[in-house]
């Protein structure tokens, strides 16, 4: 027998953070991946099961199954439902994304993405208030003030400081690091603030309030401000200064100001301050999204539909509706009565009374080979890895494309192939919505 042929790929993508680096190297035996490159702990997480051969398949009622069998066993389920749902889409690729779109349209579903128990009140704030931004490129090239807002990059984008915030040398930051000033406002002192240059303790729940007094500031350096519980006069007038003061300045917040108490509403508070800011010097705010792709499937959405995540297709037109047609919420009230699961891995995101109404309705999911579902699924359709048994496209926290390349072979079908394959199986099958009269 000949030995497995060694070759090694370059600029890979890595779709398991927002972050999306496209400059791994990876080294194969075969179709089996021996050693992945540079370091990261996230990347080497994602990677490590494809160092040895899979061997998960596809699974009705918890027993083995062929693929055909499964997905006749989910065609049928999507067939009698009168309320079903399609959630996830941030492991997938704009190939899957669309089809799940377009089969959502077909049978009259709810489709939803992790963004809802994400970044999804962000998306509110934007929509309400607008958003100064720009690419992570204009960052690395020219953010002399880097602030981060209610995260933790360090372990959530653990590349985050080397490729684009913190250390790239650029012809306006010749010294990288010591050009630049690196701020995190938190309730409290993770790994991000040790590494920073300052760090400024956030009294619990009153990120709003600081942020209108560095309003307040920003518009008249000299008006009249008071104390937010440790945090002094003089700590609140030198941190605003600091930000009119640079010459570019850019804020990455996370879910302790999105999924905090006023969760959009800190949001839009903090969107208007970087508008502010703008009047006097350069400032832009950039979402720090975790999930590897849910900033394309908030994309596609938003591009096949119109609105972003939370979408209704039951009346044969979308609506838009966040809480009403949030995943979570849709299952806390028991108002679906089956689930098409693209991705269960963020299950874990979900309340306990969300997991345990969907453990008593039929549950698709289609999941990568090493994912394991806290919540048994009726079927479980295997499917092919996008980036690396697959090409498609992932989408940077930045909303910046990047393509994803086929790495090695696979007999697994990608989610775009069954996805479309239910289309077909369904075309003429699913009951039309009644017709309501007055």
């Amino acid at each position: 027998m000949n030995a497995a042929v060694q070759r090694t790929e370059t600029d890979v993508a890595c779709t398991a953070c927002g972050c999306v680096c496209d400059d791994l190297t990876l080294q194969f035996e075969g179709d089996l991946i021996t050693q992945v490159g540079p370091d990261c702990p996230l990347a080497a997480a994602w990677f490590e099961p494809f160092r040895r051969p899979m061997t998960a398949g596809h699974k009705v009622q918890g027993q083995p199954a062929e693929l055909e069998e499964a997905i006749a066993q989910a065609a049928e389920i999507l067939a009698q439902s009168h309320a079903p749902l399609i959630y996830g889409l941030s492991r997938s690729s704009s190939p899957g994304q669309r089809a799940a779109v377009a089969l959502a349209e077909q049978i009259g579903a709810t489709i939803d993405t992790t963004a809802s128990v994400c970044h999804g009140p962000s998306i509110m704030a934007i929509q309400m208030v607008g958003e100064s931004t720009s690419t992570l490129g204009e960052i690395r090239e020219r953010a002399d003030l880097v602030l981060f807002w209610g995260a933790n990059p360090v372990v959530s984008h653990p590349r985050h400081f080397e490729r684009y915030s913190v250390d790239p040398v650029s012809e306006l930051l010749p010294r990288g690091r010591a050009d630049r000033h690196v701020i995190v406002l938190n309730d409290h002192a993770n790994e991000t603030a040790l590494a920073a240059h300052q760090f400024v303790l956030v009294p619990e729940g009153q990120d709003y309030e600081l942020i209108t007094r560095l309003r307040a500031l920003t518009h008249n350096p000299q008006a009249e401000v008071h104390p937010l519980g440790e945090l002094t006069v003089d700590a609140i007038r030198k941190l605003a200064g600091q930000l009119a003061s640079c010459r570019y300045g850019v804020v990455f917040f996370g879910l302790g100001l999105a999924q905090s108490r006023l969760g959009h509403l800190v949001v839009a508070e903090l969107l208007r301050l970087v508008a502010d800011l703008n009047a006097r010097t350069r400032f832009v705010a950039r979402r720090l999204r975790i999930p590897g792709d849910v900033a394309g499937a908030d994309s596609i959405l938003c591009w096949q539909t119109g609105f972003p995540f939370a979408v209704n297709l039951g009346r044969r037109h979308p609506r838009y509706n966040p809480g009403e047609f949030s995943a979570e919420g849709l299952l806390e009230r028991g108002e679906v009565d089956c689930c098409l699961m693209i991705g269960s891995e963020s299950l874990n995101d979900f309340s306990p009374q969300a997991r345990q109404q969907l453990a008593t309705i039929p549950l698709i999911s289609l999941d990568y080979p090493h994912v394991r579902s806290i919540v048994p699924a009726q079927v479980r359709i295997t499917t092919a890895v996008y980036g690396v048994h697959r090409s498609g496209t992932a989408y940077r926290m930045d909303e910046v494309p990047l393509p994803l390349r086929a790495l090695c072979h696979s007999s697994l079908p990608s989610d775009e192939t069954v996805l479309q394959t239910l289309q077909h199986r369904l075309a003429g099958t699913v009951p039309q919505p009644p017709i309501l009269r007055r």
